[in-house]
């Protein structure tokens, strides 16, 4: 193995020595996408010559020598090793970029670590990640692990009795063609600011995936029901389960729109936060591009929008809960009926994200709330909130009752965001509550 010349190559070997190896004896999780599979002995030195070299590069003279000595000794008091922060707080290692922070802690102490929602700083580490902050710390020693827990209680869920309760709740039909309400988006903390004090992102509830048409639901169901567990329904006694929140790789699938024509193949999100924008970089994990996409019947008033997407909207998942932010020029507008139940307004109600402004557009405890509650108002009840994990946004043009556009199949360009672990359990339920051979959300 060749390595940089001087010095310097015996700080690359001592750091290459180091590296932790999953039980395949491979550094897992490091694709070309960056998020998931196996990475080569080779690709590995490479990422650390680049360290290296961009630490000697840096304004702090020694960072090299602390970073391996806080690996060498697996020491949490040594000094911070930071690196500038891009706009997206990644940086390019060997032609691929990753955030920092989240290479070195894979490399040097969780091989199978998946996110860098996963990390969160120490209290002594001052320039732990965080996205308001300039520098970033990549000492490993820096971070603790944050295990994953969903927090969500399970369900009790009578078996297999289709009973009627109280009428559904008015308004969690299909919103295709109704004239919406509209709204500013209102005046509450962002997810950036709500952060914890260590600067990382508090990741209590990674979200799920929900499979696509093609693939079984049995495998992640199989199952994650509890013992059986008597009930009581309209004062009978039946028998139930408990039905837990389970939790898939890709947590969402989205659908791009140019009116009413999908456009396109569904995109499926794997990483904790995606952009999605009017660029041409369909390679990334992170980024649905919607640059990339053809449309032999994209008119001009679609292609005029398309030029003006620029850098559009970024998903976070932090916490249980899903932000969306506008990184465009323009606003994007946002139709989710978990956020509108947050804040008491109809569930079709559309609203409108400035730029650089962002709106939390889900949350899992609001929504394990409501199934809770409608389990007992009868299986249409639960039905109806298979609606809730459904969001529209549009870029650039709005709709509803102070737009001229007034459905979103009006507007030019438009996603439609499906929350695949929420689906995912209420079809879980919906099989429990279902004699066999009836219908379910996604049959």
């Amino acid at each position: 193995m060749s390595f940089l010349p001087g010095g310097n190559s015996q700080l690359v070997k001592k750091l290459l020595g180091c590296v932790q190896h999953s039980e395949n004896n491979r550094l897992s999780h490091l694709n070309s996408n960056n998020e998931s599979g196996e990475m080569s002995t080779q690709w590995i030195e490479k990422a650390i010559k680049s360290i290296v070299k961009k630490l000697k590069k840096s304004d702090h003279p020694g960072a090299a020598e602390n970073l391996e000595r806080a690996i060498s000794n697996r020491d949490s008091t040594t000094d911070c090793v930071t690196f500038s922060k891009s706009q997206d707080g990644r940086v390019q290692f060997s032609h691929r970029k990753m955030f920092p922070h989240l290479l070195t802690a894979r490399l040097w102490r969780w091989p199978d670590l998946e996110n860098h929602c996963e990390l969160e700083g120490i209290v002594t580490c001052k320039h732990a990640f965080h996205p308001k902050k300039e520098e970033i710390c990549i000492n490993p020693y820096h971070y603790n692990r944050v295990e994953a827990s969903s927090g969500l209680a399970p369900i009790i869920v009578p078996k297999g009795t289709m009973y009627k309760g109280p009428d559904v709740p008015v308004g969690y039909d299909d919103f295709s063609n109704m004239v919406p309400n509209n709204a500013d988006v209102p005046n509450v903390p962002s997810p950036i600011e709500s952060v914890s004090s260590a600067g990382s992102y508090p990741a209590r509830s990674p979200p799920p995936e929900y499979m696509s048409e093609n693939e079984s639901m049995d495998q992640d169901a199989d199952h994650r029901s509890l013992p059986s567990t008597p009930s009581s329904v309209n004062g009978n006694s039946c028998e139930s389960e408990l039905v837990e929140y389970a939790e898939p790789r890709a947590w969402c699938t989205i659908h791009y729109y140019e009116l009413t024509e999908k456009v396109g193949d569904a995109f499926h999100a794997t990483v904790r936060d995606i952009t999605i924008d009017g660029f041409t970089d369909p390679s990334n994990v992170g980024r649905f591009c919607l640059g990339v996409l053809s449309n032999i019947n994209r008119n001009h008033s679609v292609e005029m929008a398309r030029r003006h997407i620029g850098k559009g909207l970024r998903l976070y998942y932090i916490g249980g809960e899903v932000f969306a932010e506008c990184l465009s020029d323009f606003a994007i507008f946002v139709q989710s009926p978990n956020a509108n139940q947050t804040f008491g307004w109809h569930p079709a109600t559309v609203v409108k994200v400035p730029p650089s402004c962002n709106l939390k557009i889900f949350s899992n405890a609001v929504f394990a709330q409501l199934l809770s509650n409608s389990v007992h108002e009868g299986y249409d009840a639960v039905y109806t909130l298979t609606r809730m994990c459904t969001i529209r946004v549009s870029f650039v043009k709005g709709w509803g009752t102070e737009y001229r556009r007034q459905t979103v199949m009006a507007t030019p360009c438009w996603i439609e965001i499906h929350l695949n672990g929420p689906l995912q359990w209420l079809d879980r339920i919906l099989k429990q509550m279902t004699p066999a051979g009836s219908a379910t959300s996604v049959s």
